[in-house]
Formats: structure tokens, C-alpha cells, sequence
């Protein structure tokens, strides 16, 4: 086997056992104070149309400033929905901000013996299943977090934005967490040629505020898959920027973007549009990248999951995603 394989293998994560209707799931507010308490309601009712029990944390609707509720009760929360043996997935009510002050003093503790594909400082003694944790946005943070000890997150819409998503949005969910089967995707090819790696899906923002810290992943390896909303083409400029300098691009394979969402200029003041501003500093890195995939903010929000095989195709515009 040679080195990139051996890589690859190292870096993979295990999804985990697939759900079926009658499992228990867990919510959990990690970050930004709930306010779309409809969304949320309709988002509760399509877990639970598919058969699921979906549980509620005592403070669900937990307000501290800007966030779900002080750290500790947080932090309470994923921690007895990540220990509860009944329970075998985590649903995000939300993302915002603040999911990365709950991992300042967390360790991602196993119940069972599982097999962990490298070394981390949230790397523990194994004892559990994996189960699975789904959300997007600022959840990045959590995700990107478990995939230290080879669990597989999926990258996928929280519960105030599901119920907006499309039938087949819905149902590529539920096929991955029931089935593990997922289909391609398909955008925008800049070219570039084929590349395999890992996929690490994310929001560009708040992975690029974990550079530099034990949160982040390798990224040798890896297929970066990132989408953003409401950043001005000069933030995501200077974020992108950020990533070349201090050299983050260097062993990524390809790149994957979604969704840039309310990315526009103020008005009046001059600017680069934000597809200029992603061809300017992601084009010349001799790696494959696509356009345009249906991920992200304020519109479709096809599952992705963190840690997996997967092939994006610069020429053809796709990523698709090899068997377990």
C-alpha cells in the first residue's frame, strides 16, 4: 500500500450503525439562542414522521445573550445526549454561534471498543458505538471535533431548516443515516483533473477561525467541501487569504464549494463580486475544484458526510462518494 493510501486510511472515519425508526435521538442547542420556534417544531415533526423518538433537553429554550444557555448548561447537554447507551443520534436545534466554547474542556468519551484511525488530545480510552451527530453551520465546530477519534458526522440541514428542504434533500439524509447509500453531486467544474481524498465538509468561517488550534484536522488528504452566508467578498477574500499564508492548502486534494449565500458588497461601496473573489484565490492552487453544489445556507442542503472516500472531478463538475 502506498503512502497516500496508507493516508487516506488513517484519516477515514466510521460511520455510524445505521438508524431505524423506533431509535431514540437527542436534541441539543449548542450554540445561538432558538428563535424559530416553528421551524423547529416542523423540523422535530419530520424526524418523528419517519418513526423516530425525538427527546428535548429540560432547557431547550435557554437564553444567554447571544447563546442557548451559559457553557455549562451547553455543554450538559451534548455531553447526556453523547453518554445516554439509549440514545443513537444527536440532532442540532440550530447553529449561530457558540459551539466552539463547548469544546474548551471536552473530552468525546467511547462506550464500546472502536478502532481510532490517529492520535488527538480528544482522543480517550474507547468505550462506545459511534452515533451519529448532525448539523451544519457553526456545528462545523463539533463535527470537525469527532472526527479526531474517526467518527463520521454528517454535514446536513439542523432541525429549524429541514422541513424546508426539498423531498429528495430529505430523503439523501435518510438514505445515509438508514442505508449509508449517497449519491453525487453535481456543479460547476473549473477543472483541474481528479481528485480521491477525505472528505471534511464545513462552514469556511468557522473553520477558519479553528486554524491553528487541536480542533482542526489534518488536512493532508483531504477534500475540503465549504459553503458560507452573509460574509462580504472582502471577509471571504481575507479568510481565503488566511488559509494560503499560513499554508492550510498545502496536501488538500480538492475542493468542494457550496453555497455563498447573501455574500453581496455593501451597497455603494466597490467591490469584487464573491464568485471573483473564490476564482481569485482558489483557481491558481493546481487542484481540482467545483462550483455550485446544492449545500449551504438559504436553499438546498444535500447531506455530506465528514471523514469519507470521496471523488471530486473538476472537468465533469462532480462529487460522488465511494461504498463504506
Amino acid at each position: 500500500m502506498n503512502k497516500d493510501k496508507l493516508l487516506l486510511k488513517s484519516l477515514k472515519c466510521q460511520p455510524p450503525p445505521p438508524l431505524k425508526p423506533g431509535d431514540l435521538l437527542r436534541v441539543i442547542v449548542p450554540s445561538g439562542a432558538l428563535r424559530e420556534f416553528e421551524a423547529f417544531q416542523q423540523g422535530i415533526a419530520v424526524w418523528r414522521s419517519r418513526g423516530y423518538k425525538v427527546e428535548l433537553p429540560s432547557n431547550w429554550d435557554a437564553k444567554d445573550g447571544y447563546l442557548a444557555g451559559s457553557d455549562s448548561e451547553r455543554r450538559r447537554q451534548l455531553a447526556e445526549a453523547w453518554n445516554d447507551p439509549e440514545c443513537k443520534g444527536i440532532l442540532s436545534a440550530r447553529g449561530g454561534y457558540g459551539s466552539t466554547r463547548l469544546l474548551e474542556d471536552w473530552t468525546w468519551e467511547l462506550q464500546e471498543q472502536t478502532a481510532l484511525p490517529y492520535h488527538s488530545e480528544l482522543r480517550t480510552q474507547n468505550s462506545g458505538l459511534p452515533k451519529w451527530l448532525i448539523g451544519f453551520s457553526d456545528i462545523t465546530n463539533l463535527l470537525w471535533s469527532l472526527s479526531h477519534i474517526g467518527i463520521s458526522g454528517v454535514h446536513a440541514p439542523v432541525l429549524t431548516t429541514i422541513a424546508a428542504e426539498p423531498e429528495w434533500s430529505i430523503e439523501r439524509l435518510f438514505n445515509w443515516v438508514e442505508k449509508h447509500t449517497l449519491d453525487p453531486l453535481q456543479g460547476n467544474g473549473w477543472g483541474g483533473g481528479k481528485a480521491r481524498g477525505i472528505l471534511l465538509p464545513g462552514n469556511l468561517t468557522v473553520a477558519t477561525h479553528l486554524l491553528g488550534t487541536a480542533i482542526m484536522p489534518p488536512l493532508e488528504g483531504v477534500i475540503l467541501a465549504l459553503e458560507d452566508v452573509t460574509e462580504a467578498p472582502y471577509r471571504i477574500d481575507r479568510q481565503l487569504t488566511q488559509w494560503r499564508m499560513s499554508g492550510a492548502f498545502k496536501g488538500v486534494k480538492g475542493i468542494a464549494l457550496g453555497r455563498f449565500s447573501r455574500c453581496e458588497a455593501p451597497s455603494g461601496i466597490p467591490s469584487w463580486k464573491i464568485e471573483e473573489v473564490l476564482r481569485d484565490r482558489l483557481s491558481g492552487l493546481g487542484i481540482p475544484v467545483v462550483s455550485n453544489l446544492p449545500f449551504g445556507h438559504d436553499g438546498v442542503n444535500a447531506a455530506l458526510p465528514v471523514g469519507v472516500f470521496a471523488e471530486l472531478d473538476g472537468d465533469r463538475g462532480c462529487l460522488s462518494f465511494e461504498p463504506k
